[in-house]
């Protein structure tokens, strides 16, 4: 299924979306992540976790609005894109190609030339993504996750992508 992009929003997150925001992101989490990240992990990613985080993240976070729902959201912090999640029914419809190249405009919005992002190795589906997408793997790197008793090192991938920095930024 493939949506028609004019139907499409770009806008800002508000509070008022953090529990769909929290909802998506959970389960985008648990299908990329279970059974390949350490059980440390897994055990602290509840759904009252989710929610907190999306409420944080709020004002870093950009979400695609069919009209009648959310249907992902993309978080960038500095040069990070920290997050880019797609809901069940909208995954293989290009929200995910929407969502990422906001996520490279808004990194070189904030003045940077490059934008990175972590992902874990045993998530092909995003690997695929990422690359078809035109990112580069640039390696294993161990990721610092929040747990329970502080960092939980998270075995990721490293892709970059050069970005258009805006040169009225910084």
């Amino acid at each position: 299924m493939t949506l028609d992009k004019q139907f499409l929003m770009l806008r800002p997150a508000s509070p008022g979306d953090v529990g769909t925001i929290a909802e998506i992101w959970q389960q985008g989490w648990r299908d990329g992540h279970l059974g390949h990240v350490p059980e440390a992990l897994v055990a602290v990613r509840s759904a009252p976790l989710f929610r907190t985080r999306a409420l944080e993240r709020v004002d870093d976070t950009v979400v695609v609005d069919t009209g009648d729902a959310v249907a992902g959201f993309v978080t960038v912090i500095d040069d990070e894109v920290e997050q880019v999640y797609v809901s069940n029914e909208r995954r293989g419809t290009g929200v995910g190609d929407l969502l990422l190249a906001e996520a490279e405009r808004l990194v070189g919005a904030g003045g940077h030339r490059r934008a990175w992002l972590a992902v874990v190795g045993g998530n092909a589906r995003a690997r695929r993504f990422y690359a078809r997408n035109g990112w580069t793997d640039e390696g294993l790197f161990d990721y610092p996750a929040d747990g329970v008793t502080g960092s939980v090192l998270v075995p990721c991938h490293r892709y970059t992508k050069p970005v258009a920095r805006d040169r009225t930024s910084r």
